[in-house]
């Protein structure tokens, strides 16, 4: 390189050996070590949602839990309830509600809701 030509050999070598260095500082800067992807958030603990797909039929059986209802409701200025709550005989008869975004396992009582 003619910049290092004017300097002493030995300064010069340390200046390559500094370039080297930096650039090989820059170049694994760059490079993330993070391989998984980061889980995507829940709404809630012990949420599920409905799937797309909505039952027909349900059996009969009595495994309650709270649905989360979609109220449609969408406040800007204000917060407002865009939920409201209702316990379900089981999870099937609640996803059978075209309303109800998910669910959770046990009575709404039990949640205070």
């Amino acid at each position: 390189m003619a910049i290092f030509s004017r300097l002493p050999k030995h300064l010069a070598s340390i200046a390559r050996r500094c370039i080297i260095l930096l650039a090989f500082l820059i170049v694994s800067a760059c490079t993330s070590t993070d391989t998984q992807a980061p889980a995507p958030p829940t709404m809630q603990s012990g949420f599920t949602a409905c799937e797309s797909t909505r039952p027909e039929m349900c059996t009969r059986e009595y495994r309650p839990v709270c649905g989360h209802i979609d109220t449609g409701v969408r406040c800007v200025t204000a917060p407002c309830p865009s939920e409201r709550h209702n316990t379900y005989g089981n999870a099937c008869s609640a996803c059978a509600d075209e309303n109800v975004i998910g669910y959770e396992i046990g009575d709404c009582a039990s949640y205070g809701k």
